[in-house]
């Protein structure tokens, strides 16, 4: 076939390829071996041509897209952890500080009602529990609760009741966020008074460095899942410049990726209580030194507390700082880039 018949032949199809491209991987495919079949004739009859040229540059495009989509696939998660879950949290600080602030006036509800009323713990935690605690505080053993079972079935069933607490506050923002406050101020009065029955009895320092090395994150992750709650219940009460069912739509999706982002905060805080806060309660087991050193407790206890604060407040001040956002279509971007 004569250079000329061959470029009249395809001149329409390779200008569609080059100028109309498509969202479809099936048609990109096809697109893509037609170009090879259509380059490797040009080459071997027309190998100087300016079409064989042509052809390449355009097989070239086809294959650069499909490269970087592919790459793009691999790297989405790493981009969703690393800026597009900061950036989300960004947005939502001040739900978070209400949801903090509440959570801490619950806490300190239900612990100086405590001190207050004695009998008010017990209303709260149950006579058999308090009984129980009390008894392994005079025995020597204060924290022997946390020995008595497999460390395996505790993780298991310690990682799915966090979850299912974390799930129910944050359905409770499609109540106005009146579940969501619900949730807040029952696990809030619990923990005040669960903290007051050890400080009674003169183990404060002791209830910190064991109960604590996961209740950091476990607290914290319940306070953040409050807050996808009450981002539910924003995007209903208040929508602001959009319809309301719009800022219902993009509430419901920015609380949900919230709250997936809580689930390895979860298991981790349950493997720390199944394991680590085993051995530390060993610790204090009788006056004996028989679990892990207080060190390494208090490195655990900061070094969670630091992996909140630098995550959820932190790290999406600082990119928020140097100009990096959510566009509307999800994908993160730079002022800088948008401006170039």
């Amino acid at each position: 076939m004569r250079e000329a018949m061959f470029i009249k032949k395809n001149a329409e199809k390779w200008k569609t390829y080059q100028h109309q491209q498509t969202e479809n991987p099936d048609e990109t495919a096809e697109r893509f071996v037609t170009l090879i079949d259509d380059l490797s004739y040009a080459k071997t009859f027309y190998p100087k041509s300016k079409a064989t040229r042509w052809i390449n540059g355009i097989t070239a495009s086809i294959y650069q897209s499909i490269y970087r989509n592919k790459k793009e696939k691999y790297s989405r998660i790493f981009q969703f952890w690393k800026f597009e879950l900061p950036l989300l949290f960004r947005k939502y600080h001040a739900v978070f500080l209400f949801t903090t602030v509440i959570f801490i006036l619950f806490v300190s509800i239900g612990y100086f009602s405590s001190v207050n009323d004695p009998s008010f713990v017990r209303g709260v935690l149950g006579d058999a529990y308090v009984d129980k605690t009390e008894d392994m505080i005079a025995n020597g053993d204060p924290f022997g609760i946390y020995s008595k079972e497999s460390p395996f079935n505790m993780f298991v069933q310690i990682a799915f009741n966090n979850i299912g607490v974390a799930l129910k506050t944050f359905l409770g923002g499609f109540t106005l966020g009146i579940f969501t406050l619900m949730a807040m101020w029952g696990n809030g009065i619990m923990l005040g008074s669960f903290q007051y029955l050890f400080f009674s009895h003169g183990m404060g320092l002791e209830y910190v460095l064991v109960v604590w090395i996961h209740g950091t994150i476990e607290i914290s992750s319940i306070i953040i899942a409050g807050t996808a709650g009450f981002i539910l219940a924003n995007g209903i009460l208040f929508p602001g410049t959009y319809s309301r069912i719009i800022s219902f739509k993009r509430s419901v999706k920015d609380a949900a990726k919230i709250l997936i982002c809580l689930i390895p905060f979860f298991i981790t805080a349950a493997f720390l209580e199944s394991y680590i806060t085993r051995l530390m309660s060993q610790t204090y087991e009788k006056g004996q030194q028989a679990g892990i050193p207080v060190w390494s407790s208090v490195l655990i206890l900061a070094g969670s507390l630091a992996l909140i604060i630098w995550y959820f407040v932190i790290l999406p001040i600082k990119l928020n700082r140097r100009g990096f956002f959510i566009k509307n279509d999800g994908i993160v971007s730079r002022l800088n880039e948008t401006n170039a």
